[in-house]
């Protein structure tokens, strides 16, 4: 188990690693840094929404990251990362992202596309300590290619 809501399968579930016959395996250092993820970020946020959460993705292989054609240097490949989408109906994503901005320690902060009232999902990294930046950001799309605006501060 990664934590107490979190399995191992969960963590690195894939269609894409399964349907491409890509190993998903996280090495050592990466099991330890979801397991941080999920201590810092993920267990609070769960008591928070008083029920299940969907991760959409958690650990990514380097050769799935490619294959999906994730940025070159996604948090996901290091098991820093997390996308999280509350399909469940407990709170919205924007509560999600809204809690997780005022109430916890994270690296970077994304609200992923939607609109103003939603995230279509919410990706949060957790580096550690001394090295989590705060850094919020927000997915839009333009012309075809994502673009991350810094919202940070606003």
């Amino acid at each position: 188990m990664i934590s107490k809501h979190i399995s191992e399968k969960e963590a690195t579930k894939s269609i894409t690693a399964l349907r491409l016959g890509i190993a998903n395996s996280p090495d050592g250092e990466a099991l330890a840094n979801m397991k941080k993820l999920a201590e810092k970020v993920f267990e609070p946020l769960r008591e928070y929404v008083g029920g299940p959460i969907k991760i959409n993705s958690m650990y990514r292989s380097e050769a799935l990251n490619k294959a999906i054609g994730g940025s070159s240097r996604s948090q996901h490949c290091q098991g820093n990362a997390m996308d999280v989408d509350d399909i469940y109906g407990h709170k919205t994503n924007k509560e999600m992202f809204d809690f997780i901005k005022e109430k916890l320690d994270f690296d970077q902060l994304i609200y992923e596309f939607g609109n103003e009232e939603n995230p279509d999902w919410v990706h949060v990294s957790y580096a550690n300590k001394d090295d989590n930046r705060n850094r919020i950001l927000k997915a839009v799309r333009d012309k075809g290619k994502t673009i991350y605006i810094d919202i940070t501060n606003g």
